[in-house]
């Protein structure tokens, strides 16, 4: 597949304390975003800002004018965040994404692309990487290569900024209708498998509890993923379904006569239903993770997240709610 190649691609970079020699020159000469992805369990505790403030001299020390510090999550939490997030980035003339992840164990790897002007944000191979064992590593790591390196960089931010998404997020919103979609009787429903989300889905393999795992693993959870769905859409779905296991365009889909296709998004409870439109008065824990489903209608790119928040934290719930709830006149 697609994606897992160019995972591998950046994997092999990924050589703790070492680094691809030349930055990129889109890095050093244009204005950056850096998306932050930073694990709970990692020691000694910090938030992503904390860590925007920790590296943000090193970036600019290394040649980089970082004008805007996102957390990762908040960016690729869907599709159509993403763009929106693109679309903002645009208007701004941003040359290249950095991508700081920070794994439970401590460690950081640091990814610089190119921004493509698009919702896929960055290129699936060529990305500069480098993986050290601690913030402080790696901020002496940026400044020395700072020291030999020519930068077109001049006027930058003395400290890191975190611009609001919520115009991102709005625009999302407008597309999300609180009902079920029709004519699920008529058309196949697309269910992708984890690693099938093409390109505007490779943002997310940078998240700390995703990086660094290999194909075989990436595999072998796609299988197990495959027969517990299978399970469940047997129980509980009586219309077609066709798993899909490689990226495909909307048009190959529709001509495949798959015009719907099971979305999954997994993040903050409180964010989500913010992102989606809903108001969130009424939840107990805004801040834990839970998994929701909704289907997308290709013809139209019309999001249907259903007429009752099922939300869950464990995704077979999630999706026996939302496929129990698609009953639902």
């Amino acid at each position: 597949m697609k994606y897992l190649f160019a995972l591998l691609m950046v994997l092999a970079f990924q050589i703790p304390g070492t680094a691809q020699n030349a930055l990129p020159e889109t890095f050093l000469d244009g204005k950056s975003v850096v998306l932050i992805s930073n694990s709970p369990q990692s020691r000694p505790s910090m938030t992503w800002e904390g860590l925007a403030l920790e590296i943000h001299t090193a970036l600019v020390s290394a040649g980089g004018d970082p004008v805007a510090y996102y957390e990762l999550e908040n960016v690729a939490i869907s599709e159509e965040v993403q763009a929106g997030f693109a679309t903002m980035f645009a208007k701004r003339m941003i040359s290249s994404v950095v991508i700081l992840t920070r794994k439970a164990n401590g460690s950081l790897v640091l990814n610089i692309g190119s921004f493509t002007n698009n919702k896929n944000m960055i290129p699936t191979n060529g990305m500069w990487s480098m993986e050290v064992n601690g913030i402080e590593s790696l901020q002496v790591s940026l400044i020395a290569m700072g020291q030999n390196t020519k930068s077109k960089n001049l006027m930058v931010l003395e400290v890191p900024e975190f611009p609001s998404g919520a115009n991102a997020t709005a625009s999302a919103a407008q597309r999300y209708f609180n009902r079920n979609p029709l004519n699920l009787d008529v058309f196949k429903l697309g269910i992708p498998l984890s690693g099938s989300a093409g390109e505007s889905g490779y943002l997310n393999t940078f998240r700390y509890d995703l990086l660094g795992k290999s194909e075989e693993r990436i595999l072998a959870e796609q299988n197990a993923e495959k027969n517990g769905l299978e399970a469940i859409f047997t129980q509980l779905y009586p219309h077609q379904v066709e798993f899909l296991t490689s990226p495909k365009s909307d048009a190959d889909l529709i001509k495949e006569r798959v015009q719907f296709v099971l979305m999954r998004v997994e993040a903050r409870e409180a964010d989500l239903m913010k992102n989606m439109g809903l108001a969130t008065d009424g939840l107990n824990d805004g801040d834990r993770i839970v998994v929701k489903y909704y289907i997308r209608f290709l013809v139209r790119n019309e999001l249907y997240i259903g007429p009752v928040w099922d939300a869950d934290p464990d995704w077979k719930t999630s999706l026996e709610n939302f496929l129990t709830n698609l009953k639902i006149k």
